[in-house]
């Protein structure tokens, strides 16, 4: 997808640091960072998990080339030494975290990084910006999917993002739920479903509107979905069944009160036979727009600005800390920021959800624990039987889990956000303002 390295998307301190670190030894002591954020968005109720497939993806070509070891040196950002230490560099250690399509929720262990301090503290901002986007999206496009009422979302937010965040979008759009993408470079790279006909543009540049729909259908077929409001959507709708028939595929609607035209359009088309015709809307649609679609005659909707900026919160705030850190016993040491409203839990972390099983066969989630403690300590946690692990290996001795790769993994983290989803209490779907849909507790284990 790009001709630059990914071990170039950090901020400059994380060089700095490793430059540092290398000189007085501390680069080599064994660490534990976590990704975690402190508060979701306000008002809402959950966040769901995406983006850590793309990051074991990105983490294959976390290399220095020698035009960026060159860099890196005519910058004078790194001493020769460090130049030296990057040129063989490549993440060993561990990562382990929440699934794909997984809930978070503030203070969840999202995602945690084993290893030495230098090759950790690299991979920072390129973390961060993976998940605070991709779980944004994904948040987002769960929200709109849960009052959608079963009606399929499709992406169509590439042309509101920039290039690189479009098909990021996509991907993270699927797992929340969405059934196709208007972004050909992402339909490729994951084997997407790829979705998309003609915009006003293609009836504009036609002598008329009947022209442009004859030439649609004779190349993309009866089948198709034709654009009907660029003059009158009431004649549009007339020529489009005179043209294809009363088999047309669908007509598209992107202006106008959303629920009058489709209720208007539903009855056009069933007093013209067009029966089976398709309605898709369009037009800055978010959860609160598709909500108030629910009674409408819709049959899909296409989504894009408010998708591609999580609907107003287009990050998840969330943080790389450091919790445990090898000191120069060799022995491992929890540690902990102490700063004023940024304090942090030190330790690694274990992560469970506990469910009641009393009103329901599947358990409907009540807590999330999270334990956190030194290695030992933890080895030691028996969790309570109806608590369920949150945890996955990603990463080991920096060899990637591939089960977690591609497209059979989207698909999967999309199955698993609908049922993840479905076992939070009911008020978690609610777009009403309110709390976190359960609550987190924090045990600290002693040594």
């Amino acid at each position: 997808m790009t001709e630059f390295s990914s071990a170039l998307m950090t901020d400059m301190y994380e060089y700095t640091m490793l430059d540092a670190a290398l000189h007085d030894g501390s680069a080599n002591r064994k660490c534990v960072f976590e990704i975690f954020t402190r508060h979701l968005p306000e008002g809402r109720r959950y966040g769901v998990i995406a983006g850590t497939g793309r990051i074991l993806e990105q983490l294959k070509n976390f290399r220095l080339r020698d035009e960026d070891l060159k860099f890196l040196s005519d910058r004078h950002i790194v001493s020769k030494e460090t130049i030296s230490w990057l040129e063989n560099y490549k993440f060993k250690g561990n990562i382990l975290g929440y699934r794909e399509g997984e809930m978070f929720f503030p203070n969840s262990p999202i995602l945690q990084v084993e290893g030495t301090f230098g090759e950790c503290t690299l991979l920072e901002t390129l973390l961060l910006s993976i998940l605070n986007y991709d779980c944004a999206v994904a948040s987002a496009a769960a929200r709109m999917v849960s009052v959608s009422a079963g009606r399929p979302c499709m992406d169509m937010g590439g042309r509101r993002t920039n290039e690189f965040s479009a098909v990021a979008a996509s991907r993270a759009a699927i797992i929340g739920g969405f059934k196709g993408t208007a972004n050909l470079l992402a339909a490729q790279l994951y084997d997407l479903k790829a979705i998309g006909t003609a915009a006003h543009c293609f009836t504009l540049v036609h002598d008329s509107e009947r022209d442009a729909f004859k030439s649609q259908i004779a190349s993309l077929g009866k089948g198709t979905t034709l654009l009907v409001d660029t003059y009158n959507v009431e004649e549009a709708v007339k020529t489009a069944v005179e043209v294809a028939g009363p088999d047309l595929g669908g007509v598209r609607i992107d202006s106008g009160d959303l629920c009058v035209m489709a209720k208007r359009v539903r009855e056009q088309l069933d007093s013209l036979g067009a029966t089976n015709t398709k309605i898709t809307v369009t037009n800055d649609l978010d959860e609160y727009a598709l909500a108030s679609l629910q009674n409408a005659p819709v049959d899909s909707y296409g989504i894009g600005t408010m998708l591609v900026t999580g609907s107003g919160a287009p990050t998840c705030a969330m943080v790389y800390k450091l919790t445990e850190r090898e000191g120069s016993d060799g022995v491992m040491h929890p540690v902990a920021k102490k700063s004023k409203n940024k304090a942090t839990v030190p330790g690694r972390k274990l992560a469970y959800r506990s469910y009641d099983f009393s009103t329901s066969n599947d358990g409907v989630a009540d807590c999330e624990h999270i334990i956190s403690g030194s290695e030992e300590a933890l080895a030691g946690f028996k969790p309570q039987d109806n608590w369920e692990n949150l945890l996955v290996d990603y990463m080991t001795n920096g060899e990637a889990d591939t089960q977690y790769m591609g497209h059979d993994a989207i698909m999967n983290a999309q199955k698993y956000c609908a049922t993840a989803l479905n076992r939070l209490p009911l008020a978690a779907q609610s777009l009403m303002r309110g709390d976190p849909a359960i609550p987190t507790e924090i045990d600290v284990l002693d040594e």
